[in-house]
């Protein structure tokens, strides 16, 4: 047995998934406590959680369409310019439907769902299954 440490065997690597949807976890919780720190109203909470499937509906016109509509409202790009705008023209209101956008967000990949690849919903970045995780070894 080789004490110095340098060998690694049976280590595997973390799963980039386990981290995303930790990561999910993290945005939710940062997010609904920063809601409920600004005082939004659980009206306007249960109202928009669901909004961005709304881009679903876009899979109507097939998967590629679809995918790319409901990436665009999946991704943290909308909300974090909805909430800088919000913050910079002193409008409350956007600061927290871009809080709740995000949450949801983040609800979506700590349960697993992801950034839709064109062939379909069910392959996502989360979901779709990479070739086995490898060992450490020696020359690692």
């Amino acid at each position: 047995m080789n004490t110095t440490g340098s060998r690694r065997q049976g280590v595997q690597r973390t799963d980039p998934r386990t981290l995303l949807r930790t990561e999910g976890l993290a945005v939710l919780a940062l997010t609904l406590w920063g809601y409920f720190l600004l005082d939004g109203p659980l009206w306007l909470l249960a109202a928009l959680a669901l909004a961005p499937d709304i881009a679903m509906v876009g899979y109507l016109a097939g998967p590629r369409v679809g995918s790319r509509g409901y990436n665009i409202a999946h991704t943290y790009t909308g909300p974090a310019m909805l909430g800088a705008a919000g913050l910079w023209l002193d409008v409350s209101t956007a600061v927290l439907v871009a809080l709740i956008w995000t949450g949801h967000i983040g609800a979506d990949r700590l349960l697993g769902y992801g950034l839709n690849y064109g062939s379909g919903f069910g392959e996502t970045h989360l979901s779709t299954r990479p070739a086995p995780v490898e060992t450490l070894t020696e020359s690692e």
